[in-house]
């Protein structure tokens, strides 16, 4: 039989929704209420959102429960509101990174109205729920976590940053990986997940982490595996840019890849290869194999050519004959 302490211990749950399609808005908001509560739970009540919002719900929500911890990533169209209801006790620590709009939060005893802007983060204990208001095409994220492991770092300080600190760059990949693979963790990953959870937001709130931990390894992996994402066309992407911008040294992001099975150099690679599989198979590609080269940073068109027969089996010659029925073929 399975105790209380251990359900507690185990509980997890995650849901995807997407109310901004015209025909989803009207049953939009309940639609999210519904998954809420079925998926996150009674431990996370929800505020009282004003009848504007609940009647204009265009939002794009990832969220995800993992024991005495939630994740919100929202994408909204139409702005979000809470209503100018009091709200009740809340010993939590809230994180908000945003990556695009605003999110304003209310003020509270300790704190005044705070606004957090694109491409910043907000850390800071609440002891009472406070309202707030995200303008329209707002992105971000929103973390809820118990106070006892991290009010001894936090106080009644509120920590702000960018949004690409290194730290918060950790949290966030782990926050993501957590949002997809949460459903699918046996109870050894739920306590697993958790732990880096806490182990992270208490990097951002020191301005450090121990890069020592094996438990962060796979969030530094995502987190670099994000930031190459973005630079993939950049010559100077390399596993040296990617350590300093991550505030690690390259033994540590080394190290970090070994241990979720690949290196970083072939990383980089693959996915270069990648995009320039999906720029041949595009109808409407005109591009040459050393223009493709030049721009996804290999040598010239013969290096390109034998890394991409090596992955794919087919040269990029070949390979966009295969996919283009009209039988047009990129110039080398």
């Amino acid at each position: 039989m399975t105790s209380a302490g251990q359900q507690a211990d185990e509980s997890r749950g995650a849901f995807s929704l997407d109310t901004t399609a015209r025909r989803a808005v009207r049953q939009g908001f309940d639609a999210f209420l519904e998954a809420w509560e079925t998926q996150i739970g009674d431990d996370f009540p929800l505020p009282a959102f004003s009848p504007a919002m609940a009647g204009d719900y265009r939002v794009r929500t990832r969220a995800a429960r993992v024991r005495d911890v939630a994740i919100v990533h929202a994408h909204s169209e139409s702005a979000m509101r809470t209503a100018d209801t009091p709200h009740g006790v809340e010993d939590r620590v809230r994180m908000y990174v945003v990556r695009r709009g605003s999110w304003t939060l209310g003020g509270s005893r300790d704190h005044g109205e705070q606004t957090v802007s694109a491409g910043q983060f907000l850390l800071r204990h609440v002891g009472r729920s406070t309202p707030f208001e995200t303008v329209p095409h707002t992105a971000a994220m929103v973390t809820v976590l118990p106070a006892p492991p991290l009010v001894p770092l936090l106080g009644n300080r509120m920590v702000t940053g960018a949004a690409d600190a290194a730290e918060v760059r950790l949290l966030v990949a782990h926050a993501k990986m957590v949002n997809t693979t949460v459903n699918d963790l046996g109870p050894a990953g739920v306590r697993a997940a958790h732990s880096t959870l806490i182990e992270l937001t208490k990097a951002v709130a020191g301005g450090r982490f121990d890069d020592a931990e094996p438990l962060l390894a796979p969030a530094l992996a995502q987190a670099a595996k994000d930031l190459a994402q973005r630079r993939l066309a950049d010559p100077e992407l390399s596993p040296a840019m990617l350590a300093r911008e991550l505030h690690v040294s390259v033994r540590t992001l080394h190290r970090a890849f070994a241990a979720v099975g690949e290196s970083v150099a072939a990383y980089i690679r693959h996915r270069r290869l990648e995009e320039a599989r999906l720029a041949l198979s595009s109808p409407s590609n005109g591009v040459s194999i050393t223009e493709l080269a030049a721009h996804w940073q290999f040598a010239d068109g013969s290096h390109l050519t034998r890394a991409f027969k090596a992955r794919y089996g087919l040269t990029p010659t070949e390979y966009a004959r295969s996919t283009d029925p009209a039988g047009r073929h990129p110039r080398s």
